[in-house]
């Protein structure tokens, strides 16, 4: 389903809900015990993994918009997003500590997302955190009200959708392939896409359009 998403050129955002009461309360417990060996956990966990990563190389910005609970990988995939807008109430844990499992897998994007210190609290003591203290943290960019989450999510999205696709595409995937240079690699690496990106039709475009203070009209080339 993701790849699919990925390969659709006419979809330039996604927003990531949850269908229930909550945005997603991580792996079924009681299942995962049910299949006690570990060739099960290796593959359901590579799974997992290979769906978090798929998130970032998408081209098209994730936006979770986030209700109730995200616990253990529903905490994750929160992490996993691009941006994430939360309603008021709605509360985050890494809590698989207490059941005496540390949230390996969903360590992995939090601690990308939040400082060492915090990350390592959420971790290590499974303690739920508000929506306000996920703001706070960095795990979120917005909290709203339950009955303005659609309206407040939106607004980011259509802020995120008024740009150039080519614009969003490239920079989404220079963001996060800089992330894993040395600050000298990374440069050089971003001087090179921003070169590229120079050249497309969208920033003449742009460009003119600023100067003559008028509405760009993107080509998506």
């Amino acid at each position: 389903e993701l790849d699919s998403i990925a390969n659709n050129e006419v979809l330039r955002l996604v927003i990531l809900q949850g269908a229930g009461k909550v945005f997603c309360a991580g792996h079924d417990l009681k299942e995962m015990i049910a299949k006690r060996k570990e060739e099960y956990y290796q593959t359901l966990f590579l799974q997992c993994s290979k769906m978090m990563m798929t998130l970032n190389q998408m081209p098209q910005p994730i936006i979770a918009k986030v209700h109730g609970i995200a616990t253990a990988a529903g905490c994750q995939l929160v992490a996993a997003c691009d941006l994430a807008v939360a309603a008021e109430g709605t509360r985050f844990a890494t809590s698989g500590i207490n059941v005496g499992l540390f949230c390996s897998t969903p360590a992995v994007p939090v601690s990308r997302n939040i400082s060492r210190k915090r990350a390592m609290e959420l971790l290590l003591t499974g303690e739920f955190i508000d929506a306000d203290t996920a703001l706070n943290w960095g795990l979120l960019n917005r909290v709203a009200p339950l009955d303005k989450l659609d309206q407040e999510t939106q607004k980011l999205a259509d802020a995120i959708l008024s740009k150039s696709s080519v614009a969003i595409f490239t920079g989404k995937k220079m963001f996060y392939k800089q992330l894993e240079n040395k600050m000298e690699d990374a440069y050089a690496y971003a001087g090179g896409i921003m070169a590229c990106n120079m050249m497309a039709e969208d920033v003449s475009e742009g460009v003119d359009a600023f100067i003559n203070k008028r509405q760009a009209v993107w080509k998506g080339r």
